[in-house]
């Protein structure tokens, strides 16, 4: 019932993931006004064989602050498809509602599958020169201390194999240069356990900005404070690079032909950075699967983002996550006996 569009962009979502993914063995619990969600079913030509709607009239607002939707929120429908996954109803929910709510609701109901970790991480696919990246955080943590990003590289591992079929993914983490010496202390502290060699990742090690875009590396580590300012700046990079380009293929009439001509290519670069193509940023971190949407997310883009929670419910991705959280708890404790060892 959320996002820019409510049922009309979900319901057509369904449908645009079964036409271009197929669909076999998926079932939607679609959770909100039941005379609302119906009408958009017969409307999609989706029937009960496809979904099963939960009726429920309250909504979180868009703009409601986490506090209240965790104090008010029970029942709701965002409420409710949560709940399904905790209760083993559902494998994975799907929502283009609330972030801050969603996160909040997510984190009581499923909790989070290490104590070190504050709330869920986003992480973002970015398009690059090599294929997709996957950044995380890309804003939910502000700030994080080692064993957070050792953790969020585990996770970030586990989703780029998951969703984007990467083999042996390799990670990086996001600093101010390629040296060992440079980045502060959690940067270098995360550098030196996955270094270690003591997890089962292909840890490349530090990586600097301009390496995103090129795909360096298959993952990319960072706090959420600096990968939510670098998704911002490509975000808004792209556009103004997208708008010179159009302004500059509409100055003349050479350049209006060359543009009719250039125009498969155009396309095909369109396509790579469509938003739709990459949407449905999972939240990881948690005893549960939840993916966002972005809230003014096309049907298309919608399917894509259930694309990308299918493929994780699929996967072994809870599980492989799980076993190597614990050994970065077992890690941090060798870290600190061998420290107090060294001062005594």
């Amino acid at each position: 019932m959320g996002g820019d569009h409510g049922p009309s962009v979900v319901v057509a979502g369904i449908k645009a993931y079964r036409a271009r993914f197929g669909g076999e063995g998926v079932h939607f619990l679609l959770h909100g006004d039941e005379a609302a969600i119906r009408a958009e079913m017969e409307r999609n030509a989706l029937n009960d064989t496809h979904c099963t709607i939960i009726h429920t009239d309250k909504v979180v607002a868009m703009d409601e602050k986490p506090a209240t939707a965790m104090r008010r929120g029970k029942g709701s429908s965002m409420w409710n498809a949560i709940e399904a996954v905790k209760s083993g109803e559902a494998h994975a929910v799907v929502s283009a509602g609330n972030t801050g709510a969603l996160m909040a609701i997510s984190k009581l109901q499923l909790r989070m599958a290490a104590a070190s970790l504050e709330r869920p991480a986003i992480v973002a696919s970015w398009p690059t020169m090599r294929g997709t990246t996957s950044v995380l955080d890309v804003g939910a943590n502000i700030g994080s201390d080692a064993k957070q990003l050792v953790e969020f590289a585990i996770m970030g591992e586990a989703f780029q194999s998951a969703v984007h079929g990467t083999k042996n993914p390799t990670v990086g983490v996001l600093n101010i240069g390629s040296e060992e010496m440079k980045g502060h202390d959690e940067v270098r502290e995360a550098h030196a356990m996955l270094k270690s060699g003591q997890l089962p990742i292909n840890y490349y090690g530090f990586v600097e900005g301009d390496d995103i875009g090129k795909g360096t590396v298959d993952v990319i580590v960072t706090d959420g404070f600096t990968g939510n300012v670098a998704l911002k700046t490509a975000e808004g990079t792209a556009r103004f690079i997208g708008a010179l380009l159009k302004d500059a293929l509409k100055s003349g009439l050479q350049s209006k032909i060359g543009a009719l001509i250039a125009m498969p290519a155009l396309k095909q670069m369109s396509r790579k950075i469509d938003p739709a193509a990459v949407n449905g940023g999972p939240l990881l971190g948690l005893n549960g699967l939840v993916v966002k949407s972005h809230g003014g997310a096309t049907a298309e883009g919608f399917g894509n983002a259930i694309r990308v929670a299918v493929d994780l419910a699929r996967s072994d991705y809870l599980s492989k996550v799980s076993a190597n959280l614990g050994r970065v708890a077992d890690m941090v404790d060798d870290l600190a006996k061998a420290e107090v060892e060294t001062n005594e």
